[in-house]
């Protein structure tokens, strides 16, 4: 295994290269006043590649792109990677502000391929906060005890050399990654697994002699949709269980969107913790309800398959919880058998499925190349970040370094951390405190509403 080490100080190094980091990586070659590098084990960028289904949407407009909320004018906008790709006609004829899922991923990865600042297929291993300046001798720029650096060691994916950088700041933009309750976890296999390895899995399931959906949510329902539509051709038996109290859309509502705004971010950083963690659990639907015109098309499709008293083996069950999953050998196959809990009639009853579907969402867990930094960085009685109003990670040094992090502070900035409307503002306040002035400036009173008593 060879290694080798970067002679060159950035400003700051991403970790992770989703839609927020990509933003960022874009942002910042626009701007030219930050030194950025950014790095993603993946050897190209995915935007949730299992769950690209055809038909499906985002569920912001088009202006959530990587930058046109921070610039309008940047070359790294949807409207001129339309342009590029001799779209810009096609979309305006099709009079949407939602765009296929699938394009959205199409243009991330545009832009991935635009930006020369983002490096596919790179792992990052471990970080290290130091002041041993006899290792970046050769720069020239001024550190001290109190200004020192952060070495970023990375590995190749294909093969395995490993590189040293170094970055006077952070960024981490990892995301979440899929989660299977603890019920359902210790059964997790190839007929059991989680709705982000929906397209993955989905000969399996068109095999399948019954499959069970559980889960709430635009994903949940996705994957039902998709799996409804497909079942006069292979005649499973489909169920979708979900603990929520029914199958609700989502809050729609202009002046209900205006909680995905800087205003609100503002006004919801201010609550006390405690608070916030009241708060949090009573604003599902703001972000994880299903879509109407998803209900409607799953209606739609119900009504369809319901002509002439037809009745297709499909059941929709709210209020239900998946207890315990234990797997049935039935001698040439094996089966799932659901314990569930209709919590709300407080009875309890046996499910069986060839394969279930776990739509049971994401969860941010601490990544594993933060281990040598735990001590430096401050944490709250749950084991969280604690996230300042510009979104740097509280530090137990005082040390001019900065660690940022993108979409792991809803606990303190509220639901909308991982929208993607948010993803340009987030960015253009990290940018101004890298070049310690407005190179994106941030509009205030964004919204018509007034979230709290001034």
């Amino acid at each position: 295994m060879s290694t080798s080490s970067s002679n060159s100080m950035y400003d700051v190094i991403g970790v992770g290269i989703g839609p927020f980091n990509l933003g960022l990586a874009a942002l910042t070659e626009e701007s030219t006043e930050v030194k950025s590098l950014f790095f993603e084990q993946k050897p190209h960028f995915e935007w949730h590649g299992g769950l690209l289904i055809e038909e499906t949407t985002l569920q912001v407009p088009f202006f959530a792109d990587v930058v046109t909320m921070a610039d309008p004018k940047s070359r790294f906008s949807f409207l001129n990677y339309l342009h590029e790709h001799e779209r810009l006609y096609k979309f305006y004829f099709l009079e949407r502000f939602h765009i296929p899922r699938r394009e959205y991923n199409h243009y991330c990865k545009w832009v991935s391929e635009q930006v020369t600042n983002c490096c596919f297929g790179k792992k990052v291993t471990t970080i290290q906060w130091q002041t041993d300046f006899a290792e970046v001798s050769w720069f020239e720029g001024e550190l001290d005890s109190r200004n020192g650096y952060f070495k970023v060691e990375t590995e190749d994916m294909e093969t395995g050399e490993v590189d040293y950088y170094y970055s006077r700041h952070l960024a981490i933009g990892i995301g979440s990654t899929p989660s299977i309750p603890d019920s359902m976890s210790g059964q997790a296999r190839e007929n059991l697994f989680h709705s982000a390895e929906f397209l993955q899995n989905r000969e399996r399931l068109r095999q399948a002699d019954s499959i069970t959906v559980v889960g709430s949510g635009q994903s949940a329902a996705e994957v039902f949709l998709e799996l409804l539509k497909e079942q006069h051709l292979y005649h499973y038996q489909l169920d979708w269980f979900t603990r929520s109290k029914g199958f609700f859309p989502m809050e729609y509502s202009k002046l209900g969107l205006e909680h995905f705004s800087p205003d609100y971010t503002d006004y919801f950083y201010q609550l006390p913790q405690k608070k916030k963690d009241e708060q949090l659990p009573k604003q599902d639907l703001l972000y994880k309800g299903i879509s109407a015109t998803t209900i409607a098309d799953i209606y739609d499709a119900l009504y369809e398959y319901s002509v002439g008293g037809e009745t297709p083996p499909v059941r929709l069950l709210a209020k239900t919880e998946v207890v315990d999953v234990k797997e049935i050998d039935q001698g040439i196959s094996t089966k799932y058998q659901l314990r569930c809990s209709q919590w709300e009639q407080g009875q309890t009853f046996t499910h069986e499925s060839e394969v279930v579907v776990a739509a049971t969402g994401y969860q941010h867990s601490i990544p594993r190349f933060l281990t040598d930094l735990h001590s430096l960085i401050g944490w709250d009685e749950k084991g969280r970040y604690i996230v300042d109003e510009i979104y740097q990670l509280k530090l137990n040094k005082d040390i001019a370094n900065k660690i940022f992090i993108q979409n792991g502070e809803m606990h303190t900035h509220g639901v909308g951390a991982p929208d993607l409307g948010l993803g340009a503002y987030r960015n253009s306040i990290i940018i101004n405190q890298l070049a310690n002035r407005d190179v994106y400036p941030v509009s205030k009173r964004t919204v018509f509403q007034q979230f709290g008593v001034s």
